[in-house]
């Protein structure tokens, strides 16, 4: 009897199969997986359920594991640490939410009308913000951006080392570290906890003539706001080197932008811009930069520019896309996808609506509701803020004194009051158990008070 040939997966059959293995060299697709630990792989067959034959019957499995979720509109979340719960203007849905936006692929030319005007204005809008002249259209995320900003500077430079805070996320350090590993390890700066400044005299001496990019975050992690930019921006340029700034776009409403005190390029996460906090999703990642050919080079994206067009008017098209992956694959230097740019489109309605007056009164009323926040949860007893004495923005640390306590044990117990608490940071901190707390424009006073209210009981 013969093997079963798929009807839709040509490459299966026994021919083509042995074919692509010859191209390749090897003898079996086993040799393609050496690579992966032999405790990280499956054994056997997945144990997947039998299959649903009817539509009816998919549709109910699906519903009935859709209904054991906990709606988030449900609780009061105080967790950001990257992805923060924020409010979502509802034309930003109703934008997102059109068949020729969510359904579309990358803005064809003559099959995708209007999608690359979009984009466009979420570049330009970005780069008004940010006060640079380029910006790409949306990465994965914002460590992905910040990856690829590094490993850019490092092309330009001709150097290979990187030197980054050392209160990073260490998610995302871990992440950088695996991204940026055929150029180089990167060497941590030290941080004061309590004000999250970075130690100038450290940063000097990490600037070694191997140097060639130095990543800052505004905010940082913990939530503090860098009063030292300009410095550090002006040693590291007196190092050969070029400065990297992650920021939280929604910061730049009250705090300057990095390209104003010395930034190259400047990355961050749009989710904070309309952008729901959904599972595993809703980030979204920008670069941006100045309009030089050598920064511009280094891109790993496609960019959307404007044009003159035939008739009169403008028209909107990618432009130097033999910079990317999509032209070099196998010989890029970096790569790239379409995959967000849906989340570009739905920023850049957030920031048309909110215009600069508006960003600036959001960027104050998160200040004074977490400023609110901070001193509510620090009078309750066992607490304490550190952050309190220092600038900061939408997030703070959060410290317990209570013997045995752990951050786990009094989220799971905040949980039962209808409370997400904060992100645990205790390995960052040296002073025991510490959570990294979240208020933002959707945090009333009811809320907050409710909070110190749960908090004061779960510690009591």
């Amino acid at each position: 009897m013969a093997a079963f040939e798929h009807p839709y997966v040509p490459n299966a059959s026994a021919g083509p199969r042995r074919r692509l293995l010859d191209a390749l060299g090897i003898a079996d697709v086993e040799a393609l997986y050496a690579a992966i630990p032999a405790d990280l792989r499956v054994k056997g067959v997945l144990d997947l359920p039998a299959p649903l034959p009817a539509e009816q019957d998919l549709r109910r499995h699906v519903a009935e594991l859709i209904e054991q979720n906990r709606g988030a509109g449900d609780l009061l979340i105080f967790r950001g640490a990257g992805c923060w719960p924020h409010h979502v203007p509802a034309l930003c849905d109703e934008i997102t939410g059109r068949g020729e936006f969510l359904t579309a692929y990358a803005g064809g030319t003559y099959s995708d009308h209007g999608k690359n005007q979009a984009v466009f204005e979420f570049q330009s809008l970005i780069g008004a913000l940010v006060g640079l002249d380029v910006v790409t259209p949306p990465t994965y995320d914002a460590a992905g951006a910040a990856n690829s900003a590094l490993r850019a500077a490092c092309r330009v430079t001709g150097r290979s080392g990187i030197v980054v805070p050392a209160l990073m996320n260490p998610d995302r350090l871990e992440q950088m570290r695996g991204f940026v590993r055929p150029t180089a390890q990167p060497r941590a700066v030290r941080q004061d906890p309590a004000t999250g400044q970075l130690d100038l005299a450290d940063l000097e001496a990490k600037l070694g003539p191997d140097v060639g990019a130095v990543f800052l975050e505004q905010p940082g992690f913990l939530g503090t706001i860098e009063t030292q930019g300009a410095a550090i921006a002006e040693r590291v340029h007196a190092a050969g080197a070029m400065l990297v700034v992650g920021v939280d776009p929604l910061s730049l409403g009250v705090l300057a932008a990095p390209s104003d005190w010395g930034a190259d390029f400047v990355t961050g996460d749009i989710q904070p811009l309309g952008i729901h906090m959904h599972a595993g999703g809703g980030c979204a990642g920008f670069i941006a930069t100045r309009d030089e050919a050598r920064l511009v080079a280094e891109l790993p994206t496609t960019l959307i520019s404007a044009a003159p067009a035939e008739g009169g008017g403008v028209g909107f098209a990618w432009s130097t896309p033999e910079r990317t992956s999509y032209d070099t694959r196998h010989e890029a230097t970096d790569y790239y996808g379409t995959t967000q740019w849906l989340w570009g489109i739905g920023a850049a309605v957030y920031l048309s609506l909110l215009g600069p007056k508006g960003l600036a009164e959001l960027g104050e009323v998160i200040m004074q509701r977490s400023l609110y926040a901070a001193r509510a949860v620090a009078r309750v007893p066992g607490v304490r803020v550190p952050h309190l004495d220092r600038p900061f923005f939408k997030e703070f640390v959060v410290t317990f004194d209570k013997p045995g306590a752990t951050v786990t044990a009094i989220n799971r117990a905040l949980l039962a009051h209808g409370i997400v608490g904060g992100h645990d940071v205790s390995r960052l901190w040296s002073g025991g158990p510490a959570m990294l707390m979240c208020v933002t424009e959707t945090h009333d006073r009811a809320a907050i008070d409710r909070l110190a209210a749960a908090l004061a009981e779960v510690l009591s």
